[in-house]
């Protein structure tokens, strides 16, 4: 099976990671790789933490969230918030989102984590099914740009029941095998 890893984002990889493409959702449903990472810098109150998800070695992916940070709503939502997620449009339905979420509720289950939340622009093609297949429910508020906060709570889900299988591969790189396409 392939493996996913997600790796800090580097000056040599940088372009590359910049380059991952989420197809027609971009720009309308998230922003650019390039446009995040220029987001989180000027975001230092929501603590952002983002990787870039590799696949055999590929980069096919971003995350990025607000880790561990104290919530001031509407504008940080938190503490742990899935504030980007991304997959390369030629990735798209093999199980790589899902992945990468196992893997972010894993990493914050870790750090004490008890609920995960994100946002999504509501709108035809946008990622709220996906998000409801995952077990995220809404929670009846809306975000400062007003999209639509969901949640997920971290004691209902668990990544064992997933059937992936996890390794620590480095200090800096986490992997976790996925479906073959």
């Amino acid at each position: 099976m392939p493996s996913i890893a997600l790796r800090e984002i580097t000056d040599e990889n940088r372009d590359a990671v910049a380059a991952i493409h989420a197809g027609p959702a971009e720009g309308r449903f998230v922003s650019s790789v390039a446009d995040s990472i220029e987001e989180a810098a000027e975001t230092s109150e929501g603590n952002p933490w983002y990787r870039a998800v590799y696949l055999d070695g590929e980069p096919v992916g971003f995350v990025m969230l607000s880790w561990d940070v104290t919530p001031d709503p509407p504008d940080i939502i938190g503490p742990w918030f899935l504030w980007k997620l991304l997959v390369d449009e030629r990735h798209h339905g093999r199980g790589i989102g899902r992945a990468i979420v196992d893997e972010v509720v894993r990493l914050i289950r870790a750090e004490g984590a008890t609920e995960l939340l994100t946002s999504h622009v509501i709108g035809e093609g946008g990622p709220g099914g996906f998000y409801d297949r995952l077990g995220l429910v809404p929670t009846g508020a809306l975000d400062s740009e007003g999209e639509r906060i969901l949640r997920l709570d971290l004691a209902s889900v668990g990544c064992q029941e997933s059937g992936r299988r996890w390794s620590r591969a480095t200090p800096r790189t986490w992997m976790v095998s996925v479906p073959p396409r």
